[in-house]
């Protein structure tokens, strides 16, 4: 492990990357000549080590890109890495056919474990030279999405907000603030809606053609194998969706026909949705800095593990957390290989959210932290995303107890509106993940098209869904504003899928917190060593895909929320 103080101080170096080939293919001759276990392991391991080196300081770039997206030194890094690394790949893929031909496999599968191998013989398959200047497109398409959503402002009040601030501001408890920020943010989206409709047809068109030249049935097929969908498909997620729309549709229009009421309006409106109670929404008291301290005190108290990881997190400074100009929208978690460190990137805005990432990219970072100091190899210290959202989404609720240290008196409403929220974004994640798998079938380029399919997916697992006649978003415009659709296609039902597991760790703490809590640990522990399902039976956890599981999960919530 390289040693650092802060990430602030840690040294970017940019990798020479014709090095790095040539040490690959050194390492090729070397691997089919190996004469013993410990001499191909040996070159394994150099391999590695400089792929981890490598996955490091492409990471360090991209995290000091998204902090500040009007860095032009760390946007050239970036450029270098798009136009670099397919290459670096194409190296890579004749050293695995070195590796995966090699006499001594199964002595490095008894090291690594099956699934390692199984993995990088199937993702080989994403690799062909005739694809790189394809690759390097969609990463600039991607970054120019970032600095497109990133670059936006309008004044509000007296103030000048981004999108987050407008959404705090959706989050007030006076009607009309909330209806007249509804309209900026919907303004500030069509000020730039013909940008990103122009950069995602650009990225449709380029997915379908590296499909194409990799011989795949469509680009649905190369998707997920990319995201190592290895024990379901497309028709077992269609199979899904349905059981949202009859199982959970009808439980979260229940909760807002309950939300109106409580609010005492007629009609409940998009803007309308997120306000919870007629007293405004719970927020957390104090400062960024102020939420950290007692995010350290709370996992200290939750488990010696949660305390001694961030301690770490907090002395290494591995957070960027506060909202700014030019930094990209949303948040992430990820793993920094030769540091073993995983890293939090949020915009705070002042409202629950921010303790939502307290507690969810601090469920990723402790599940990759714990991994792999339990020796599971860095490249799948995270699990495949719908396992890692597990890993995220369970702390959320794992950490109800704890809730007082940032709500205080209004911990209880917190609590009511975070078990909502996670049962009211289901419907829009199916339908999010319907949008792209009809849009690449469909190869749908056309923008006005785009926006009649999901303003049809609106009324289909959203019906409650109302705009006030927000001309722009009653017509589909909504669909924009989901980075997911844009930087990491099919992504967004990961979520969906995890929050069932999450719910069944909420549902068995609620009697045996200790048991559950073993559980959740287990499953943190064995990263992405095994398969979807088989990580599943590690964590006690039941197949979503299954009858009646969605369905017997939605009726215990709703005794819960309804009691």
């Amino acid at each position: 492990m390289d040693s650092f103080t802060t990430f602030s101080q840690y040294k970017y170096v940019r990798p020479d990357f014709e090095e790095t080939k040539k040490l690959i293919r050194i390492a090729v001759e070397s691997m089919k000549k190996a004469e013993s276990k410990e001499e191909a392991m040996s070159v394994f391991k150099k391999v590695n080590k400089e792929n981890m080196h490598l996955r490091t300081m492409a990471t360090v770039a991209e995290i000091r890109n998204t902090i500040d997206t009007k860095d032009a030194f760390y946007e050239a890094e970036m450029q270098c890495f798009y136009e670099n690394m397919p290459l670096i790949d194409i190296e890579m893929q004749e050293f695995q056919k070195a590796v995966l031909n090699s006499v001594y496999l199964e002595d490095l599968k008894t090291k690594y474990g099956e699934l390692y191998f199984v993995r990088m013989k199937r993702l080989m398959k994403l690799v062909n030279k005739n694809n790189v200047d394809n690759q390097v497109e969609e990463s600039n398409l991607v970054q120019l999405y970032h600095k497109t959503a990133a670059a936006p402002s309008i004044q509000f009040n007296g103030e000048t907000l981004n999108f987050y601030g407008l959404l705090k501001k959706m989050q007030d408890p006076d009607r009309k603030i909330r209806k007249a920020a509804l309209t900026a943010w919907s303004e500030l989206y069509q000020s730039i809606a013909d940008d990103l409709n122009d950069i995602y047809t650009k990225l449709i068109d380029n997915r379908i053609r590296q499909a194409e030249v990799l011989g795949f049935k469509d680009y649905t097929e190369m998707r997920y194998l990319s995201m190592e969908r290895f024990d379901y498909d497309r028709e077992d997620v269609a199979r899904y969706r349905e059981m949202i729309r009859k199982f959970v549709v009808p439980l979260v229009a229940d909760i807002y026909e309950e939300q109106r009421k409580r609010l005492g309006i007629d009609h409940l409106y998009y803007y309308d949705e997120d306000m919870t109670s007629p007293e405004g929404n719970a927020v957390p008291y104090g400062k960024t800095e102020g939420q950290v301290k007692l995010a350290q005190k709370m996992y200290h108290e939750l488990s010696k593990e949660t305390g001694e990881f961030f301690d770490f997190m907090v002395e290494h400074e591995l957070f960027d957390l506060e909202t700014r100009p030019g930094k990209m929208q949303g948040g992430y978690c990820t793993f920094l290989p030769d540091l073993m460190a995983p890293f939090i990137f949020s915009n705070f805005n002042g409202t629950s959210a921010d303790v939502d990432v307290l507690t969810h990219e601090a469920g990723h970072a402790f599940e990759a932290y714990t991994a792999t100091r339990g020796g599971v190899p860095d490249e799948i210290a995270f699990s495949t995303s719908e396992v890692a959202e597990i890993h995220s989404m369970s702390m959320e609720y794992l950490t109800y107890p704890w809730m007082e240290y940032f709500f205080k008196e209004k911990a209880d409403q917190y609590r009511r509106t975070h078990l909502e929220e996670g049962l009211r974004v289901i419907p829009y994640m199916a339908c999010v993940d319907e949008f792209q798998h009809e849009v690449y079938a469909q190869k749908m380029t056309d923008a006005k098209e785009r926006y009649k399919l999901w303003h049809s997916l609106e009324e289909k697992y959203m019906p409650w869904r109302d705009y006030d006649g927000d001309a722009f978003l009653e017509a589909g415009g909504f669909w924009m504003q989901k980075q997911h659709i844009f930087m990491c296609p099919f992504y967004y039902i990961d979520y969906s899928l995890a929050s069932m597991g999450a719910f069944e760790y909420y549902i068995r703490s609620l009697n045996d917190r200790e048991e559950a809590w073993k559980d959740y640990y287990r499953l943190c522990t064995m990263g992405g060593s095994k398969g979807y399902l088989e990580l599943l039976d590690e964590g006690n956890l039941s197949d979503p895909f299954s009858e009646g599981t969605v369905e017997g999960i939605m009726k215990k919530l709703r005794k819960k929320i309804f009691q």
